[in-house]
C-alpha cells in the first residue's frame, strides 16, 4: 500500500515552510532530499536520517524581527509545552523499532503480502481511519493539540493497536498534528487551535503486525479563502494522482500529476518529503516523489 505523506503545497509568492519541532527547541534548516534520505546509487536502498530531535524545514523568507507573518496579522507558529509520555499497556504488540537502537529507515525492496497480511493492513488502515475521522471532530478553537493527542492514543491502544509514531525515531506523541505553516511531522504540545486555523492530523495504527496510515486537514472554525482554497487544492491533487494509479503506470506520473495541478493555481509543492508504502514496515518503498521528476530514487 502507497501511503502519499506530507504532500504539502505552499503559495508561491511567500513561499511558506516552518519546521516540525521538539519540545522548546526550534530548528532552523532547509536539507535537500539527498540530506534527508540516504540513497547509494545501486543499491536500491533508502533510508531516512532522523535525529533524536527529528529535525524538518523552516522559511527562509520569514522577517525574523517580528513574530508576523507576511501579509497576516497571525502570530508565527510557535512549540508549547510536552506533555510526559503516554504508557500503553504491556499485552499490546509494539513496532521493531520501539526497541531498537537502530535508526528507522526506508525498507530496502518492495514488500509482497499474501492474503492474510492484506486482510492484516485492510484491518490497520480501516482502524487508522475511525481514529481520523474521531480525531477531526475533536478540532474546534480551544483544544490543545496535546489533547487531541491523548484521545487517539486512547482510542488506539483501547483498540488492542500501537500508535506508530511513538517511539519512532525519538518521537515522542501517538500522532502528529502539523497547524497552519507546520508542514508535517508537528508534534502535539500545550498550544490551544485558534479560530482560523487549519490543521492537519496524521494518524497511523499498528494492530496484528501492519501499520495502517493516513491523514487529512481540518478547518478550525472561521478559515479564511486563502487556506481554505489552499487545503482544496491540496486535496484534489490527491485525487488526481489517485485517479491515475493502475498497473504499469510509471511512479513519476504521480508526481507529475500533483505538480501540474499545483502550478495551475501557482502554488509550489514541498519536495523535500515524499510518499511511501506501508505494511509490515511503517515506512517503506516505493519513495514517491510529488513533484516533477525524471528519474527514479
Amino acid at each position: 500500500m502507497i501511503r502519499g505523506a506530507a504532500m504539502s503545497l505552499t503559495l508561491r509568492p511567500t513561499s511558506r515552510i516552518l519546521s516540525s519541532f521538539v519540545g522548546d527547541r526550534f530548528f532552523h534548516s532547509t536539507p535537500p532530499l539527498h540530506q534527508l534520505f540516504r540513497y547509494n546509487p545501486g543499491s536500491k536502498h533508502v533510508s531516512m536520517q532522523l535525529s533524536r530531535t527529528f529535525s524538518g524545514l523552516t522559511d527562509l523568507l520569514f522577517n525574523r524581527r517580528n513574530d508576523e507573518l507576511p501579509k497576516t496579522t497571525r502570530k508565527r507558529l510557535k512549540p508549547g509545552k510536552l506533555s510526559p509520555r503516554r504508557p500503553v499497556p504491556g499485552h499490546i504488540e509494539r513496532p521493531p523499532y520501539v526497541k531498537s537502537k537502530q535508526p528507522p529507515g526506508i525498507a530496502s525492496g518492495p514488500e509482497v503480502h499474501d492474503e492474510k497480511g492484506i486482510e492484516c493492513m485492510r484491518a490497520s488502515g480501516r482502524l487508522a481511519a475511525q481514529v481520523l475521522e474521531y480525531a477531526g471532530t475533536l478540532v474546534k478553537p480551544g483544544i490543545m493539540t496535546d489533547e487531541i493527542d491523548q484521545a487517539v492514543h486512547q482510542m488506539i491502544i483501547d483498540n488492542g493497536a500501537y500508535p506508530s509514531p511513538l517511539g519512532y525515531g525519538g518521537f515522542p506523541k501517538s500522532v502528529c498534528t502539523s497547524v497552519n505553516e507546520c508542514i508535517c511531522h508537528g508534534i502535539p504540545d500545550s498550544r490551544a487551535l485558534e479560530d482560523g486555523d487549519i490543521i492537519n492530523i496524521d494518524v497511523t495504527v499498528y494492530l496484528n503486525g501492519y501499520h495502517g496510515d493516513t491523514s487529512a486537514t481540518f478547518f478550525c472554525g472561521n478559515v479564511d479563502d486563502e487556506g481554505r482554497q489552499l487545503v482544496q487544492v491540496t486535496k484534489e491533487c490527491l485525487d488526481k494522482a489517485i485517479s491515475i494509479c493502475a498497473p504499469g503506470v510509471e511512479l513519476k506520473k504521480i508526481g507529475k500529476t500533483i505538480q501540474d495541478h499545483a502550478d495551475k493555481f501557482r502554488y509550489g509543492v514541498v519536495k523535500q518529503f515524499v510518499g511511501h508504502g506501508v505494511g509490515r514496515v511503517f515506512h517503506a518503498d516505493p519513495v514517491i516523489l510529488h513533484c516533477s521528476n525524471f528519474s527514479e530514487l
